[in-house]
């Protein structure tokens, strides 16, 4: 009877630390919902340069002045009758204008 009671209470001892140190513990738990927020995080940053891709997509596609804009300052075009003044060195690119003659 004596070993039984052993046996049962060495079963009941790897039970408990099974439950306070394996895979279902408090601390894996509490590291699990800590990725899972890290991943919601970046999904929702994720979620809000997707919504600026397609604004800015959708923009492209239906009108002529984003891409008249993106030439101007990502390339430098400039129309016939304009001259380039170029921005400041401390200046910002966007912050180049174009004067009409």
């Amino acid at each position: 009877m004596k070993a039984l009671a052993l046996v049962l209470a060495i079963f009941l001892v790897a039970i408990q630390a099974q439950l306070w140190t394996g895979r279902g513990s408090i601390p894996y738990v509490a590291h699990l919902r800590e990725e899972v927020a890290a991943a919601q995080a970046d999904n929702e940053q994720a979620r809000a340069r997707n919504a600026q891709l397609q604004a800015e997509l959708r923009d492209l596609r239906e009108g002529l002045e984003m891409v008249e804009e993106k030439a101007r300052f990502e390339l430098g075009m400039i129309k016939a009758d304009e001259v380039f003044v170029p921005a400041a060195p401390t200046a910002a690119p966007l912050a180049a204008s174009t004067v009409r003659r």
